[in-house]
């Protein structure tokens, strides 16, 4: 034992402690299994009178467990009280541990099953905390969302002896809720490993053995997961009713590398015919195309030449139209031109009837003769007066009729120039 001579505690090593009369109870149960290798000791010098009457702490450092431990020492003659604080200091650590061991929890999106004994309890239990028998009950936690489980490294054997291995096939399944407790009475909890990850190298041998590796590899390879999706599910629908397939993706499998180079090889030589046979393609479109373009560009020449030609038609027709319309527009102006002045000289011939009555030429002529300035008398002008009465009035009858014909030509002139 050693230690300084200011420090209240003291370094001892595992075989013992103290004066080798102290022997150490275990507070915390869950730690049973740890190894300590040294303790910090309170010397004896320091401790009081209720340390005396309860024990000295002791705190040891384990190798092998994350918590530390609290341990009680206990020298020579132990009192009442320390007895009854020992026993109520186990008491409440098994507490603790019964009540650590009853609360559980159960995440969301899983049902909880029970077994007490090794035997499944009927009762199940949802997301959220829960109680049960301590060290007696056990529980385990069934996933019922969507969940992807995953084979890997499947063998697999042509039906021409060839064995390819699938690394990786991946079955997204879920369990209905209802039907948790079915299922892992009839196939544990692990109920993958007997339903999905066996049944998937049944089926998938089952596919293989009668299929070449030509169909595997490469023909059918694209009906691979399908094919296992219904067989899985075929299967499922009655031994475990509940459990659901919702896709299962299947990788490329491996193939012996000799098989695999030939594969690559003749990969390659399609990928050339088939680049030869689209550049062939390429050619025939473009020599199509251009065969279209030009019946399409003659098409269009044709097109706007018939455009071209009925617009002149239409125009010449639009002008013939209008020369028609400017005709006989023309010939209705002249004809009622024609018909007013015939029926004005009408009218005025009509009117002059019922103007120049004989009293009216009879007035008109004595009007014209008053209106003379000069009036010659002699026996040389015999057109104008004669000696007789009679004479007289035939001249004045010839100059009334000259003034009736003026009279009858002036309205026309006015209406004419109107």
């Amino acid at each position: 034992m050693s230690g300084s001579g200011d420090s209240p505690l003291v370094f001892t090593g595992r075989e013992g402690c103290v004066l080798n009369t102290a022997h150490l109870a275990l507070v915390l149960p869950w730690a049973t299994g740890c190894v300590w290798s040294h303790c910090l000791l309170q010397k004896a010098e320091s401790v009081n009178s209720t340390a005396e009457a309860l024990g000295c702490r002791l705190r040891a450092r384990r190798k092998r467990c994350r918590s530390s431990l609290v341990f009680t020492l206990l020298q020579g003659k132990r009192s009442p009280m320390a007895q009854l604080g020992a026993v109520v200091a186990v008491a409440a650590s098994f507490f603790c541990a019964s009540l650590f061991s009853a609360v559980h929890k159960i995440e969301e999106g899983h049902i909880g099953v029970y077994y007490r004994g090794g035997a499944l309890l009927t009762s199940t239990s949802g997301p959220g905390f829960h109680l049960m028998l301590p060290f007696i009950t056990s529980y385990k936690s069934v996933q019922t969302t969507l969940q992807t489980d995953e084979v890997k490294n499947v063998p697999c054997g042509t039906s021409g002896g060839v064995m390819i291995y699938f690394d990786r096939i991946e079955v997204v399944n879920f369990l209905v809720p209802h039907a948790v407790y079915d299922i892992v009475k009839n196939y544990t909890a692990d109920y993958d490993k007997a339903l999905i990850f066996n049944k998937i190298h049944h089926e998938l041998n089952q596919f293989c053995s009668v299929h070449t590796l030509q169909e595997v590899y490469i023909e059918l390879f694209d009906q691979i997961d399908e094919n296992l999706k219904l067989a899985l599910q075929q299967d499922l629908t009655s031994m475990a009713p509940g459990l659901v397939i919702q896709a299962v993706r299947v990788t490329k499998p491996n193939i012996p590398e000799a098989i695999r180079r030939n594969y690559e090889l003749m990969e390659s030589e399609k990928t050339k015919l088939l680049i030869a046979a689209q550049k062939q393609k390429v050619v025939e479109k473009e020599a199509e195309t251009e065969r279209k373009k030009a019946l399409i560009e003659a098409e269009k020449v044709a097109q706007v030449a018939e455009i071209t030609f009925g617009q002149k038609v239409m125009e010449k027709e639009t002008e013939k139209r209008i020369s028609e319309i400017e005709d006989a527009a023309f010939l209705a102006r002249e004809k009622a031109k024609a018909d007013a002045e015939c029926y004005t000289a009408m009218k005025i011939a009509e009117a002059n009837k019922l103007k120049l009555t004989p009293e009216y030429l009879q007035l008109m002529k004595y009007k014209a003769i008053a209106s003379n300035s000069k009036i010659y008398f002699g026996k040389d002008i015999p057109n104008m007066f004669m000696d007789s009465a009679g004479g007289v009035g035939k001249q004045f009858e010839g100059l009334a009729d000259k003034l009736s014909f003026v009279l009858e030509d002036e309205p026309m002139e006015a209406d004419s120039e109107n």
